[in-house]
């Protein structure tokens, strides 16, 4: 018998003041049984620090050769490709061929992925926007996760503030470089 995905309704009041992008989010993400909630946390947060008309989640593991978050133009054509965790090199030149702008969110110790990456053919690896989002940050939106979940997410000077329930949680979204 196959997992079946569990579903989680999200609303998220959005202030990103780096980027000037003020929002009230209202949507809904499935997490599929192979999905660490580690890894579905970093896929919420890149949802909402990339927030922007068009964008959305890829169909998932049924449809492998999609970007995990992307935003599309009227006519459908990505405009942003955006990757979780550690792509390996071929997927990225893959995204950079395929879209004007690549974002990669690791919510994972860089070292070893940018090791792996290192000489490996990308295509304009020097374009590619890489953030480590703060491993604690992660772990504790992990630990309040719910099936129905309200936050009230701030970014400034790349500093996130996170309030949920009663806490107010920090963290840090850190830009590293590919290109090395």
């Amino acid at each position: 018998m196959a997992l079946t995905s569990t579903m989680y309704a999200l609303q998220v009041e959005l202030a990103h003041v780096d980027r000037g992008v003020y929002a009230s989010l209202d949507f809904r993400m499935a997490m599929h049984p192979s999905e660490s909630p580690e890894y579905f946390v970093a896929r919420m947060l890149a949802y909402c620090l990339e927030y922007a008309e068009g964008i959305g989640f890829s169909k998932g593991v049924s449809d492998p050769d999609d970007p995990t978050v992307s935003v599309r133009d009227l006519t459908g054509t990505i405009t942003t490709w955006i990757e979780i965790g550690a792509p390996d090199a071929a997927r990225l030149h893959k995204a950079s061929k395929a879209s004007p702008r690549v974002v990669v969110y690791t919510h994972r110790d860089p070292t070893a992925w940018l090791r792996q990456l290192a000489g490996a053919r990308i295509h304009k690896v020097d374009q590619i926007e890489c953030f480590v989002l703060d491993r604690v940050l992660i772990a504790e939106l992990v630990e309040r996760l719910d099936r129905r979940l309200r936050l009230d997410l701030s970014v400034t000077d790349g500093t996130l503030f996170v309030n949920v329930d009663t806490s107010t949680l920090t963290g840090t979204v850190e830009r590293i470089s590919l290109a090395g």
